[in-house]
């Protein structure tokens, strides 16, 4: 799995995860339990993985879906 996104704003992760699951491009967001071990209301971010083999895709998805901002660099 690939980190491609990560952002505490909930609007943009459930868009994310619309579009991913649309596209079937299988994705895992994690830390959404975090604010309530750390006592805030989500000011840790969420991570949002995608399958190594799918992660093209899923850039190129949310690049045409004017979300491009919120991608994570390539990891080398």
């Amino acid at each position: 799995m690939r980190e491609i996104v990560r952002t505490n704003n909930l609007i943009t992760i459930n868009a994310i995860e619309a579009l991913l699951t649309g596209a079937d491009i299988p994705h895992l967001v994690l830390d959404q339990n975090m604010s309530v071990l750390e006592g805030s209301l989500g000011m840790l971010p969420r991570r949002i993985l995608v399958a190594d083999d799918r992660e093209q895709d899923a850039r190129q998805l949310l690049t045409e879906a004017g979300l491009g901002e919120e991608l994570r660099p390539h990891a080398r």
